[in-house]
């Protein structure tokens, strides 16, 4: 037997443990540790020669270091540190290369969910109450907040019925097509959703910008996807080798 892993103390056979290769690979599958695994392995594969300058590393050395100053796990030492750092900056680099130039498209594509709403909402199970409800914000009799307070059945009946800001990609469709269409301040007649009869008015409509955030967050999209891609099972399998 060939020990790959041997932890705990050796004067004690209850906490003394060792573990072969066979052994690790078995438990990696039982807790499901191989793709983690093998997502680190593509990620030091693809940075593999993206170079830096040393002021870059100098720099990116100092800004982790600062993030981790003064919290109570030292187990990481400095040397650790500096090889994280460099390593992130490093696949930030090849996130630039891969999929930067063509960022801005990407973004044109996805632009119409990521756009936010703010929104007004009332949620009832009685379209008699709805159409009622609709009828008194059209004629003026009432405010659409006093209305949300009184009848709403949802959660927004504790914020004058306002929602928002949120994005248009996290709403149910049903939603995304009214407020899609709607202009500021037009109220939406009731409409089914699921089990509940909506009143809608869109308030305000916020557009995605290509900001820095924004960009990187796209960024991070396109590489988790590729990620997901190269560590799909289909693209490995757990194969003991004779020595």
């Amino acid at each position: 037997m060939n020990p790959v892993l041997q932890f705990g103390d050796a004067s004690s056979e209850q906490s003394y443990r060792i573990l072969t290769a066979p052994e690790i690979l078995e438990l990696m599958g039982k807790y499901q540790l191989i793709p983690p695994l093998l997502k680190e392995v593509v990620i030091d594969q693809a940075i593999a020669q993206i170079e830096c300058t040393p002021q870059e590393e100098q720099q990116a050395c100092e800004q982790l270091a600062q993030q981790y100053q003064g919290r109570p796990d030292q187990s990481i030492s400095p040397e650790q540190l500096n090889s994280m750092a460099i390593r992130q900056l490093k696949l930030e680099k090849f996130k630039e290369a891969t999929w930067g130039q063509d960022l801005e498209s990407y973004f044109f594509q996805r632009k119409s969910q990521l756009d936010r709403v703010i929104y007004s909402l009332i949620t009832t199970s009685d379209i008699g109450i709805a159409q009622e409800i609709y009828f008194r914000i059209q004629e003026g009799e009432q405010s659409f907040a006093e209305l949300a307070r009184e009848y709403a059945q949802g959660p927004e009946a504790q914020t004058d019925g306002l929602v928002g800001p949120v994005e248009l990609q996290s709403l149910h469709p049903r939603l995304i097509q009214i407020l899609s269409v709607s202009q500021p301040q037009q109220l939406s007649p009731p409409n089914q959703i699921g089990e509940w009869i909506v009143i809608v008015r869109l308030e305000k409509l916020l557009p995605a910008q290509l900001d820095r955030p924004m960009r990187q967050r796209l960024l991070n999209e396109r590489f988790q996807a590729w990620l997901q891609t190269q560590t799909s099972a289909q693209n490995w399998q757990i194969k003991l080798l004779d020595e």
